[in-house]
């Protein structure tokens, strides 16, 4: 029997596109539900939503997240805002500064960075929407904000990566004062002791936060038990922090449902979790267990990447390109017939399996 979560959350950040290409949801039984309804009913309590700052497919700007981030809470789900500062993904390879961005010093970038933040958490507060956990940066472990402009927020610089970590805090809390500022890490497989080292030069730059967040995918940063070790080693070192994942998933197939090049493949299967749909539900009930048994309730729960992001023709994963693909349709929780799989029920406080 799955142990509780707190936040038993969901990333639904490229569920407006993929509706807009088409894409439906449906119930185990195959009935047609509107997405939000159906993974509220589920048991997600929390929506986690990307913010671009000048995305060239139109999506993941701050129309289109408050327009997500009301649905979402109106079908009452708390909302996490996850700011990447980029125009497109930022990730351990690849931390961009928008275009619009480019040329600006240290000062200017901290004031665009200020700016960004103020702009998206007011413009949900203006139509009622709380920002109750918000993500500065997104799976920072090289800094943010790096490569082409004039100034970078590298780790190799912590006074610039501090400086532009506190406008984005700072600016956050201003809106709401309540919320839980988060910074997302990845790479456990790495070695804790560099997340540690990480977390204690954010801390020595008086950058303002409350959550570790980790992305966990066992096919690439180690097995469950180093996931325990590496999150009770941090809360230790962190004693008036807690810990989320704030990203995982896991495949329920090898059999693809367009011709993109799959992100989970067979070599990246873990002994244990076969690519099943069983073994989707497995994983993601063991990564839930791990965080729900963390000490002195400092463990928050976890959230599933992506998972109704489905193969539809349009809705790829390149924003500067049409025609790309979903290479993630394996990790998602819907099967190719648009049902909802059994990891589903995982998301239930108590799924009674």
């Amino acid at each position: 029997m799955n142990a509780s979560c707190t936040i038993r959350g969901a990333d639904v950040s490229t569920l407006p596109k993929n509706q807009a290409f088409g894409a439906l949801y449906k119930d185990a039984a195959g009935a047609t539900i509107a997405p939000l309804t159906l993974l509220a009913s589920s048991g997600v309590n929390y929506a986690r939503i990307k913010v671009w700052v000048n995305a060239a497919d139109g999506y993941n700007n701050k129309a289109k997240v408050i327009a997500l981030a009301q649905q979402a809470q109106a079908a009452g789900m708390k909302i996490l805002v996850d700011f990447h500062y980029s125009d497109t993904w930022a990730d351990p390879g690849a931390q961009k500064i928008p275009a619009a961005w480019s040329s600006y010093d240290l000062s200017a970038l901290a004031s665009a960075v200020t700016a960004h933040t103020d702009d998206v958490l007011n413009g949900l507060k203006s139509v009622g929407v709380t920002a109750d956990m918000v993500q500065i940066g997104n799976e920072i472990n090289p800094g943010m904000l790096i490569t082409g402009g004039a100034a970078s927020g590298a780790v190799s610089n912590w006074t610039n990566l501090g400086t532009l970590l506190k406008a984005g805090s700072n600016a956050a809390r201003a809106v709401f004062p309540s919320t839980k500022i988060i910074l997302h890490l990845t790479n456990l497989n790495n070695g804790v002791a560099t997340l540690q080292s990480w977390y204690n030069s954010a801390v020595a730059q008086e950058v303002s936060f409350d959550v570790i967040g980790l992305s966990f995918y066992g096919y690439w940063h180690g097995s469950l038990a180093s996931l325990q070790s590496g999150a009770n080693t941090l809360l230790a070192a962190f004693p008036t922090k807690t810990l989320a994942v704030v990203e995982t998933a896991y495949g329920f197939t090898l059999a693809q449902d367009d011709a993109e090049p799959q992100i989970f493949a067979a070599a990246r299967v873990i002994p244990g979790y076969p690519a099943t749909p069983a073994g989707q539900a497995s994983h993601l009930r063991a990564v839930q267990n791990i965080v729900a048994g963390l000490p002195a309730n400092r463990g928050l729960g976890v959230f599933y990447w992506e998972p109704t992001w489905t193969a539809v023709a349009g809705s790829g994963w390149d924003p500067t390109n049409p025609g790309s693909g979903n290479g993630w349709e394996y990790q998602a929780i819907f099967d190719y017939s648009d049902r909802l799989l059994p990891v589903g029920r995982e998301f239930a406080a108590d799924p009674g399996q």
